[in-house]
């Protein structure tokens, strides 16, 4: 693979993640040294970086000790297991954003990082080949929205017929708030952009979520992406 560098596309996601994150903490847990150094000290990682390792328990130390607002994992650390710092952290911290690269391409692994909290899933393949887009998935999980790109869709697509019926659909217009939480938007964004009250989304996304059978945001917005009943979030 030939990675393309200094293209109008790459500077302008940089600069858009360099603003995304301004005033935002990350950690940054990899099992592989080089890659670690390389991804804290990237232009949109190195101002907002609070802390780097390599093992499960000292991912967790630091998240203990410096409270990001994103994670950043992989799922392959020098010890211990990075769907299982993903788990760890969701239930201590469940506000922390969290953003896992699989090395594993398979339907269980991906569920596996789902249900531990993870908000975006990417696979370490897909870097540098314009299909997977690490800016992407940045952007949208920081921002606090989920993030499965459309080859993660696609996996995962066969497991849809062994979920069970909804017991009511969603409404249009529940369709539309669901989709805007996947993309981050609080309930007052939401409001704003479609012309309701806060309140009057508030109930639309508890109605979706008792008919996913769901018990959070993040946990609503996976669900309907593996059900078909939203897009994948765009690769810009």
């Amino acid at each position: 693979m030939e990675l393309a560098l200094n293209t109008p596309h790459l500077d302008q996601a940089i600069a858009q993640c360099t603003a995304l994150l301004q005033g935002k903490r990350v950690v940054v847990a990899l099992g592989n040294r080089l890659a670690l150094t390389s991804t804290v000290l990237s232009a949109p990682i190195q101002p907002v970086c609070v802390g780097g390792a390599t093992t499960e328990e000292e991912a967790f130390s630091l998240v203990q000790r410096q409270f990001p607002d994103l994670l950043i994992v992989s799922e392959e650390l020098e010890s211990g297991y990075g769907i299982r710092l993903l788990q760890r952290v969701r239930e201590r911290w469940p506000h922390i954003a969290q953003l896992i690269f699989l090395s594993r391409e398979t339907q269980l692994v991906v569920q596996e990082a789902l249900d531990a909290g993870a908000n975006g899933v990417m696979f370490i393949s897909s870097l540098g080949s314009g299909h997977g887009d690490f800016m992407q998935a940045l952007r949208t999980t920081a921002a606090g929205g989920v993030y499965l790109p459309a080859a993660l869709q696609r996996l995962l697509a066969a497991d849809r017929l062994s979920l069970p019926p909804l017991v009511e659909p969603l409404t249009p217009r529940e369709h539309q708030v669901v989709a805007a939480v996947a993309r981050g938007l609080t309930n007052v964004e939401i409001g704003d952009a479609m012309d309701i009250s806060h309140e009057t989304v508030k109930t639309h996304v508890a109605n979706a979520m008792d008919k996913l059978a769901v018990r959070d945001r993040t946990q609503l917005a996976v669900m309907a992406l593996l059900r078909g009943l939203i897009d994948p979030l765009p690769v810009a």
